[in-house]
C-alpha cells in the first residue's frame, strides 16, 4: 500500500487544523447513547491540542439531503464530546451560506475546539462540490482526516478539501489502516476470514477478494444457506437466495482452485420461526425439516471453527454466524467470539473484526476490548476488505 501521510508530516503547532471526524453516533432522547466513535478520536485530538493547534471539527450527522434539518443538528453531540475531551467545545450553528463558519474559525485560538454544524446541511458536501470544498479549506491551514468510517465516500469534507490544504490522516485513521494492512496486506499466516450475514449478493466482491488472499474462509449466517443449497442440502424454509446457487458453486470452485479452504456449517440450531426463546433443536444439516429454519450454527460447527482458529495466526471477521440478536441463536457467534478473544489474549492470534452486527456481537460477548482491533467503520471497513480504493484514503497518499 502506498504511504499515507500522517500528523507527523505536518507541523500543527500554532495552526488552525481542520479535522474531519465521525460523530454520526446513536442518539436517544437528546443524548448520545454510545460514545465509541467519540472515544476513538479523543487521543488524536488531545495530541493536536497539546501541540498548540486550534481545532475546527467537521462531521456529518444522519442524512439531511443537503438541507438544514434542525432535528439532525450536531449540537446534540457537544456535551458528550466536551466530556470526553475534558474541555469546552464551541458549537458553530450555520447553514454554510451565512459566513458564520469562516468568521468563527478565523477567531479560533490555540487550544480551542470548535465543532461546525452538520456538513450535510449543504448540498455541496455529498456532491463533492469544489467551491464548498474550498470554503471548508478556508477554515484552517492544515487538514486532517480522522474519519476512516467516511473515507469510502468522495465528499467535500473527506476528499475535496484535501486538494486545497496540506493534508494527512489522523491517529484513529492511522490505527485503522495499520490494522487492516496487518490483516490483509502483510498478514502472519495462516490467515483465516469469517464472513457472515444474510445475503451472498451483498458480499460477492468481499468473497471474491478474500478467497484470493486467505488460507481458510469460514462462511456463516443466512448466506451460508445459499452455499449449502447449492450443494443440494435441504435448508427447509431458511432464508437463502435461489438465484445465486450457481454463483455460490463458482465461488467454491474458485476457492478450491486458489487453495483456499472453504468451511460451511455441518450442524445447526433449527426452529419453525424466529422469535425469542422459541422451541428449537440441534441437528446435522441432513436432518432439516421442510418447516424449519437454520438460525445458528451447532456445537460441531463451533468446534470446527474454533479448531481452525487454533491453527490460525491472523483472523479477519465480518458478520455473525446466526440470528444473534434473538436468543438462543446467539450461541454460535458468542462461543466463537470468546474463543477468538482467548487466543488473542494469549498472543496466539491477531484478530481484526468490523461491521455493525459483528461489533454488536462482540460487545454482547463482552470481548470487544480483547481483540487486536475492532473497527467501527462499517461500510468503509467492508469496502477495504473488498479490495476497493477508498477516495478519502487515496487523497492522503504520498
Amino acid at each position: 500500500m502506498p504511504r499515507i501521510r500522517t500528523i507527523d508530516d505536518l507541523a500543527p503547532g500554532g495552526k488552525r487544523a481542520v479535522v474531519r471526524v465521525d460523530l454520526n453516533v446513536p442518539v436517544e432522547n437528546g443524548e448520545v447513547r454510545d460514545t465509541t466513535r467519540i472515544d476513538r478520536i479523543v487521543p488524536g485530538l488531545r495530541e493536536l491540542l497539546k501541540a498548540g493547534a486550534a481545532l475546527i471539527l467537521l462531521a456529518h450527522f444522519e442524512r439531511p439531503g443537503g438541507k438544514v434539518v434542525p432535528g439532525m443538528s450536531l449540537r446534540v453531540v457537544v456535551p458528550a464530546l466536551a466530556k470526553a475531551l475534558g474541555l469546552d467545545v464551541g458549537f458553530i450553528a450555520t447553514d454554510w451560506r451565512d459566513g458564520a463558519a469562516p468568521r468563527a474559525a478565523a477567531a479560533a485560538q490555540p487550544g480551542h475546539v470548535l465543532l461546525m454544524e452538520n456538513t450535510r446541511f449543504h448540498p455541496g458536501e455529498e456532491a463533492n462540490d469544489k467551491e464548498f470544498a474550498k470554503l471548508l479549506a478556508s477554515l484552517g491551514e492544515i487538514y486532517i482526516n480522522d474519519a476512516f468510517s467516511a473515507a469510502h465516500r468522495a465528499h467535500a469534507s473527506t476528499e475535496g478539501i484535501a486538494h486545497f490544504l496540506p493534508s494527512a490522516a489522523g491517529r484513529s485513521m492511522q490505527a485503522e489502516l495499520g490494522a487492516l494492512e496487518r490483516a490483509l496486506e502483510k498478514p502472519v499466516r495462516p490467515l483465516t476470514a469469517i464472513v457472515g450475514g444474510a445475503k451472498v449478493s451483498s458480499k460477492l466482491d468481499l468473497l471474491a477478494n478474500l478467497i484470493a488472499k486467505v488460507d481458510t474462509l469460514i462462511i456463516g449466517g443466512a448466506m451460508a444457506n445459499t452455499f449449502l443449497a447449492s450443494e443440494g442440502a435441504n435448508v427447509g424454509k431458511s432464508l437463502y437466495e435461489p438465484d445465486l446457487l450457481a454463483t455460490a458453486r463458482r465461488i467454491m470452485n474458485d476457492a478450491k482452485a486458489g487453495n483456499c479452504t472453504l468451511l460451511l456449517p455441518a450442524d445447526a440450531s433449527l426452529a419453525s420461526e424466529l422469535k425469542a426463546n422459541v422451541s428449537s433443536r440441534l441437528a446435522i444439516l441432513d436432518d432439516v425439516r421442510s418447516d424449519e429454519m437454520i438460525l445458528d450454527i451447532g456445537p460441531d460447527t463451533i468446534a470446527a471453527v474454533n479448531s481452525v482458529l487454533d491453527r490460525s495466526a491472523t483472523l479477519v471477521w465480518n458478520g455473525p454466524f446466526g440470528a444473534f440478536e434473538v436468543k438462543p441463536f446467539d450461541r454460535g457467534t458468542l462461543a466463537v467470539a470468546r474463543h477468538a478473544a482467548e487466543l488473542t489474549r494469549r498472543g496466539a492470534l491477531v484478530s481484526i473484526a468490523g461491521g455493525g452486527d459483528t461489533v454488536a456481537a462482540l460487545n454482547e460477548a463482552g470481548v470487544a476490548q480483547d481483540l487486536t482491533y475492532v473497527s467501527t467503520a462499517g461500510g468503509a471497513f467492508l469496502e477495504w476488505l473488498e479490495g476497493k480504493t477508498l477516495p478519502g484514503v487515496k487523497v492522503l497518499q504520498s
